[in-house]
Order: C-alpha cells, then structure tokens, then sequence
C-alpha cells in the first residue's frame, strides 16, 4: 500500500509542476506585450531625442509630435528610423 501512496503522491507532484508551469506561461504571455511595448516606447523616444540632440548641431531636427511619439513609441527602433527618414526625405 506504501508504494502505490508514494506513486499518487509523485503524480500529484508532477501534475502540480505542470499546472505551475501553466500559469508561469500564461503570465509571461499575458504581461510580456506591455512590457514590449513599453520598453519599445522608451527606446523610441531616445532614439528621437538623441537624434534631435546630434541632429541640432547640424540644423536637421525631428519634431516631435503625437504621430511622431507614437509610430516611434509602437515599434520602436524601426520606428523612430522611419520617423526620421519620412522627416529627412519629405521635409
């Protein structure tokens, strides 16, 4: 009777990893979008700032709008490039 306990036991151990490890995936895919996406808004907007900075000393800056913040924001390093390429190109 011992060994078929310690058998239920080590199943019930096993399925309490699984579900751990569940809930582990759904947090991160749950909260892993506004993180990306709030990491890429702050890389964005030093990209733009630090371009505005260099930029100044040559008289080519990036105005920097809601449009602008928010392309630049959303997707981050290719966002803040295409801001300043559409700023470069159609300006």
């Amino acid at each position: 009777m011992e060994i078929l306990t310690g058998a239920v036991a080590g199943l019930g151990g096993i399925a309490l990893i699984v579900v751990a490890v569940i809930i582990l995936a759904l947090l991160v895919l749950l909260l892993g979008l506004p993180i990306k996406i709030l990491y890429n808004g702050i890389v964005g907007a030093i990209i733009l700032w630090v371009f505005n900075l260099i930029g100044g000393l040559i008289g080519f800056t990036v105005p920097i709008n809601v449009i602008s913040a928010l392309i630049a924001g959303f997707f981050g390093i290719p966002g803040a490039a295409v801001v300043i390429l559409w700023n470069l190109f159609m300006h």
